[in-house]
This record gives C-alpha cells, structure tokens and sequence, in this order.
C-alpha cells in the first residue's frame, strides 16, 4: 500500500477520534461539586438590615470578581436586570463566540445564593445549559466563593466565604429582582 495513503487514513483516523472525543466530552457534565455545610455558629454581633438595588449587586458583584480575578482578565460579567445575566465568551477552533447565561436567584436557610439557571444563549448553537456550565467551570478558573454546579444547572454563591474586612458576615434576606427588592443581613462581631 501506498504511504500516502496510510498517512491519509492515519490522519482521517485521529480526525474522527478527535471529534468523538470532543462530543463525549461536551455530553458529559461530570460530577457536581457539593455544597458545603454551613458551619458558621451563631456570631454574637450588631446585625444590620442593608437594603441594595439591583445597580448595587450589579457593581458590587463584578467588583468582587475583580479582586478575586487578582489583575487577570474577567472571565465573566455580570449584569443584573429581572433575572441575574452572566456574560463570557466561548472561543472554540478561532472562532469566539458570546455566552448569555440568565439565572434566577434563590435564597438558602443559611444566607448563600443559589442561582438557577432558566435560559441560555451561544450564537445559534444548540448546547445543552449543563455542557456549558461544564465548560465554563473547567476553562475559567473562578473564585473559591462560586461553585459552578453543572449537572444542577446552577451556581452557588457561598456568602460566607467572600472576603468582607472586619470580619463581617453577610447572608441573603431577600433577593427578589423582579420587584427590585434585595434585603442582605451584616452582622457586626461584638469584641
């Protein structure tokens, strides 16, 4: 046999192989990291009832995810409206291609977030939300304080560990963004 030949179906070989590879690895969500427990006690403190509109969220979130990102670029941007929206762009063979994920936050017994996703947009692919989710917690090194959860199709926002000066904890009251109403509950600790 010719070695053209061979080096063709070599290479049409690891072609397929490559694209199925790729297709079982988009399908796949993989396991979801749990939750963690809250093991915050019952702080003794001064605790204030701040309210904030969703412009406030709005600044505060992507001021956060610019410190935690440490100088590097935003891998995300979050935009806040009736729904929370998390804007990032997905670069897949040199073509980029702009991600809208839209979540609906839900308040947890003990002050986090839960942010459920409800709609997404890539271009005018057709991708399943929890193999975006996927790839947006393998490729995107977020901080420590979110917890992308794809098989779930959501992300936990652990208030307990974002990094607020002076020891304060904060914990969610109320987040309704339909009606502009968000409630967050700071607790001064007592020295």
């Amino acid at each position: 046999m010719n070695r053209w030949k061979i080096a063709f179906f070599t290479l049409i070989g690891l072609l397929c192989a490559g694209v199925i590879a790729l297709i079982l690895f988009l399908d796949t969500s993989g396991k979801s990291e749990p939750l963690p427990t809250d093991d915050r006690s019952a702080s003794k403190g001064s605790v204030l009832l701040v309210k904030a509109s969703r412009d406030d969220v709005e600044v505060l979130a992507n001021n956060y995810l610019r410190k935690a990102m440490k100088g590097k670029p935003l891998p995300v941007t979050i935009e806040v409206k009736d729904e929370l929206v998390l804007y990032s762009e997905l670069t897949v063979f040199g073509v980029t291609a702009p991600i809208y994920m839209n979540f609906d936050p839900v308040v947890l017994e003990d002050g986090n977030l839960i942010l459920k996703q409800s709609s997404m947009e890539i271009a005018n692919l057709n991708i399943p939300p929890a193999t975006v989710l996927k790839v947006l917690r393998d490729s995107i090194d977020l901080p420590e304080w979110m917890i992308v959860r794809p098989k779930e199709e959501e992300i936990f926002i652990d208030l307990s560990e974002l990094p607020v000066s002076g020891n304060l904890q904060v914990r969610a009251k109320t987040f309704n963004l339909a009606e502009d109403e968000i409630e967050l509950e700071v607790t001064i600790p007592n020295n």
